[in-house]
């Protein structure tokens, strides 16, 4: 394909599933990017169906999946952001339908599927991957940088938390899901926590896990720590909770010469859930006082917060799809494998908690 015929041709996008992840991640980032069109949404619920063929008029509406591959010739990609238990069957029926696809976190339930499916894409020769979209937090921006520049020397320690005062689950879906269909923390923000610190620091294995229920109505875990040892030496204690009355930092990083501290959540996903949009000049910026503390206790310095990216994700995409999709040799946003190695924590972590509690 010549630079002329990439720049005309649209990538038609099918967003399945239209909750938190279709509504406020991927349809307002495709919707943004000319390269995409976005040209179906498909949702089983009235209530977000009215909703999205509000928000976007021209785009045709299905009830699920298996809708949308009916119509697979009008489509070139489909984004899963669907209950985790349906990727892996959904992702094979797409890869299988002749479609590049787009699996939102976790990749699948078990790293098995999840290698199951990379095999499969490779073999058709279709695009494959995952949306890590916390790869491109403000915060996370912000602590790559340090990183590469040695501004804090030989890291040892590495904190990461996501915490939310959640007493109530809100989604049925989530309150019906045990372990083995995806449910729980530890899939849901553990796979944003665990893929930063692997993209951070390298291969690590669980050297210790709690996994536990708080909530009378979870049937997997809303309060998970992880203890990480990377082959690169770092320590890494991972902690999410979704029944936490009280905040710690987002980060806290040591090193040899110095620490880095950050408070708060980036600002991308409550900017576009209250209606901003990805190419408004404001987005992805975060308030000055949120700052993060770079240097040691006495020798502080408060470091502004990098723009966050989302879009990045879907950029990087359009140009792997249109410069010959599965043939280019541009990278992937995400490479799916990583997201398999992420599984694979997440199944030693499960597997620890267990032994330890027996």
């Amino acid at each position: 394909m010549t630079g002329t015929e990439a720049s005309a041709r649209t990538i038609r996008t099918a967003v399945v599933g239209f909750g938190l992840s279709g509504s406020v991640f991927h349809a307002p980032l495709i919707a943004a990017d000319p390269r995409y069109s976005l040209s179906m949404i498909a949702t089983s619920n009235a209530g977000r169906e009215a909703a999205a063929a509000a928000q976007y008029q021209d785009v045709k509406t299905v009830p699920d999946g298996e809708a949308v591959l009916e119509h697979a010739n009008d489509v070139d990609l489909v984004v899963l952001g669907t209950p985790p238990a349906t990727h892996y069957p959904l992702a094979k029926a797409a890869l299988e339908a002749g479609l590049d696809v787009v699996v939102d976190k976790p990749f699948a339930v078990t790293s098995v599927q999840g290698q199951e499916l990379i095999t499969l894409a490779r073999q058709l020769g279709r695009v494959l991957t995952v949306f890590q979209n916390r790869r491109w937090d403000g915060d996370f921006l912000t602590l790559r940088k340090l990183l590469a520049a040695d501004a804090l020397g030989n890291v040892t320690r590495f904190e990461s938390r996501f915490k939310r005062w959640s007493p109530a689950i809100a989604k049925a879906w989530k309150a019906r899901s045990t372990a083995a269909d995806g449910g729980g923390t530890l899939f849901d923000l553990g796979s944003h926590l665990i893929d930063q610190a692997l993209q951070l620091f390298g291969p690590a294995a669980v050297v210790h896990a709690e996994l536990k229920a708080r909530r009378s109505d979870e049937r997997a875990d809303d309060d998970v720590f992880l203890v990480l040892r990377h082959e690169s030496g770092v320590i890494s204690h991972l902690t999410m909770n979704m029944l936490c009355a009280q905040q710690a930092p987002r980060f806290r990083v040591l090193g040899s010469v110095g620490g880095f501290t950050k408070n708060g959540v980036d600002p991308q996903e409550p900017y576009i859930a209250a209606g901003g949009s990805p190419v408004d000049a404001e987005y992805g910026q975060e308030a000055p006082e949120w700052a993060g503390l770079l240097g040691r206790d006495g020798h502080l310095d408060a470091l502004p917060t990098e723009r966050g990216a989302y879009p990045e994700f879907y950029r990087l995409l359009a140009e792997k799809i249109l410069d010959g999709g599965a043939a280019s040799d541009l990278p992937l946003p995400v490479d799916p494998t990583d997201a398999v190695e992420s599984l694979k924590i997440i199944e030693q972590a499960r597997e620890l908690a267990s032994a330890q509690r027996h």
